[in-house]
């Protein structure tokens, strides 16, 4: 093929780069846009709300709200509706917490207040947000010195602010005034408040260093990638690693005098930083304040982790590539309040009967305990780069998908909620889809995939659930969906029995027993299939899920049989409405548990 003259090929590269541009720009306007609406939206629905006294006193009511405003905030965060989201965001934790009474709230409302102030400190609204937390510290929190140094802080550094005059009376009600006002003198920044948020990052910046090459002479690991997901009560952070390292951690309580949240740090030893690291990740939304990165000394790397609540964490390691995995856990604000509200509702005197609640009530009671199944997150097995088993034409990737959108929409028809974590042909690496269905809050998780035996005489349905592998079957799949050595399974399962204190063991094995013999039963009216039964193992992909999980085989696609009906949409439909029949019974079974 003939060359294009130059001239001709400077205008084709002209045309693309404003045509790049032009798109660009014009994704930005329209994000911009959609932060706009999300806020003006969430800004109505919050002032509604306000002014009515019934539908204020629900959570779900002002949870809805909030994510408006976060909705927002990840459309343009660095647009001019970021800091006026993040301070209704905060409002909206204020007003939580005056309806249940909870510091959790509270405590959530000052951090996102505060994140107004040290961001955006010429802000319009960073006055507002200094005295709403203000009063969050001496009438909620009884944190008076605390409550003082903000509002000290709005009478010398913004003494044209409207809230100023307010600031001044408060104060001076709360004592110390002179003390406090000299205190804020001499932190003052002289108007400038930018120079002096630009001076305090600068300090918590950690030590520049060198980043290296994939290819170190000195043979140093090296962290080449920090992901995480985080949502209101759990966080999950991977540390990629080119290769295994020792490592330590350790957790440092909160200590608000300083203004320090809890803390998590992990020192990688025998480590250097990768090229792509980010030094310092601020997070807007999430109990996942931040995350730093620095060479604590020439071989070893320390990330530290922020975090405006904590409850439980636990760190494991995983293979293939090796990573390391921080779960961190807080209290659901939901289902303390209702803990709460359910403790209360328990007469003190035996012989008092109070009035039967309302079905209503009592499935919202329900809902908020976990005692219910309204959201399912549907995992199909593989994608992208990992086709999964193939054999017989087939990719295990492919059929993992049709048949999870097809059990989606069966689920939908029965009023459930449904995520997916993927619904395309992409990677997800197995650890993120865990924590993908642990930040939407999903009450059951469920990982499709299909078998793979060297014998193609081997066929069968079978559900597992996460615990100790007990037969060499059980260790074989395990490492297949793992991409591990077989031989690694030994070392899993020693972390396993740390992993499992307070996981869904025995419901998800219940969930997989219901799942097993619903999809068995519906299929076999009308073909012949074998039950391989419900078996344990330790998957990943179904590793520190806070909710009931399995992982179904579908089918041997190494069976000729099974792969001719997997390919099959009325065979795959079948297997869908068995296991929404399953899922179905075991909603049942625990509501009707719950109820008595």
């Amino acid at each position: 093929m003939k060359s294009l003259p130059i001239i001709a090929r400077c205008n084709t590269t002209i045309l693309v780069l404003l045509t790049l541009v032009f798109f660009l720009g014009w994704t930005g306007e329209s994000m911009a846009q959609n932060a706009k609406s999300y806020f003006i939206i969430g800004h109505s629905e919050f002032h509604s709300l306000l002014k009515d006294k019934k539908k204020r006193k629900y959570r779900s009511n002002w949870e809805k709200i909030e994510k408006r405003f976060v909705r927002s905030l990840k459309q343009d965060p660095n647009g001019p509706y970021a800091p006026k989201a993040l301070y209704y965001i905060a409002r909206v934790n204020e007003e939580l917490g005056n309806q249940s009474g909870l510091k959790s709230d509270f405590r959530r409302a000052v951090d996102y207040y505060g994140r107004v102030i040290s961001r955006y400190p010429r802000h319009g609204w960073t006055d507002d947000c200094l005295f709403h937390r203000a009063n969050i510290y001496s009438k909620r929190l009884r944190e008076y010195n605390n409550a003082r140094r903000d509002l000290a802080k709005i009478i010398v550094d913004y003494p044209r602010a409207d809230m100023r005059s307010k600031a001044k009376s408060r104060l001076k009600a709360l004592g110390k005034y002179n003390q406090f006002i000299a205190e804020a003198k001499q932190k003052s920044t002289g108007g400038d408040t930018r120079k002096a948020i630009a001076r305090q990052v600068e300090k918590k910046q950690p030590p520049k260093v060198k980043r290296t090459s994939a290819k170190d002479p000195s043979g140093l690991a090296h962290l080449d990638m920090v992901r995480y997901r985080s949502s209101d009560n759990y966080t999950r952070v991977v540390l990629e690693l080119d290769s295994r390292v020792k490592y330590r951690y350790q957790v440092l309580d909160p200590n608000p005098k300083v203004n320090r949240p809890h803390r998590l740090y992990i020192d990688l030893n025998g480590a250097r930083l990768g090229h792509d690291v980010t030094p310092a990740t601020t997070v807007s939304d999430g109990i996942l304040r931040s995350i730093r990165t620095g060479q604590y000394d020439k071989d070893t790397t320390r990330v530290v982790l922020d975090f405006l609540a904590m409850q439980e964490y636990k760190v494991f390691p995983l293979e293939n590539p090796y990573r390391i995995v921080i779960d961190v856990y807080s209290p659901d604000p939901a289902t303390v309040t209702a803990a709460k509200a359910a403790a209360a509702s328990t007469p003190a005197n035996s012989k008092y009967r109070p009035p039967k609640a309302s079905k209503s009530h009592a499935g919202e009671l329900l809902e908020q305990l976990g005692l219910t199944v309204r959201t399912v997150m549907i995992d199909p097995g593989h994608g992208g780069k990992d086709p999964g088993a193939v054999a017989n034409g087939l990719r295990e990737k492919d059929i993992n998908l049709r048949f999870a959108k097809m059990l989606g929409q069966k689920l939908k028809a029965k009023g459930f909620n449904v995520h997916y974590t993927r619904t395309t042909d992409v990677f997800i690496p197995l650890e993120q889809r865990t924590a993908m269905a642990n930040v939407k809050k999903a009450d059951l998780f469920i990982s499709v995939h299909c078998n793979a035996n060297r014998s193609s005489r081997v066929h069968g349905l079978e559900t597992y659930s996460l615990n100790l592998a007990k037969s060499k079957d059980a260790v074989r799949i395990a490492a297949r969906e793992n991409a591990v050595d077989p031989r690694s399974i030994s070392d899993l399962q020693f972390i396993l029995t740390d992993l499992m204190v307070n996981s869904k063991i025995k419901e998800s094995r219940d969930l997989a027993n219901d799942v097993q013999s619903s999809t068995i039963s519906r299929v076999s009216k009308r073909w012949q299939l074998k039950s391989m039964g419900t078996r344990e193992a330790p998957f990943y992909v179904l590793m520190g899920a806070k909710m009931p999980s399995v992982l179904v085989e579908l089918g041997y696609i190494t069976n000729k049989t099974e792969a001719g009906r997997l390919k099959s949409d009325k065979y795959l439909d079948y297997l869908a409405l068995g296991l929404t029949e399953g899922i179905m019974a075991y909603k049942s079974k625990i509501e009707r548990y719950a109820m008595k």
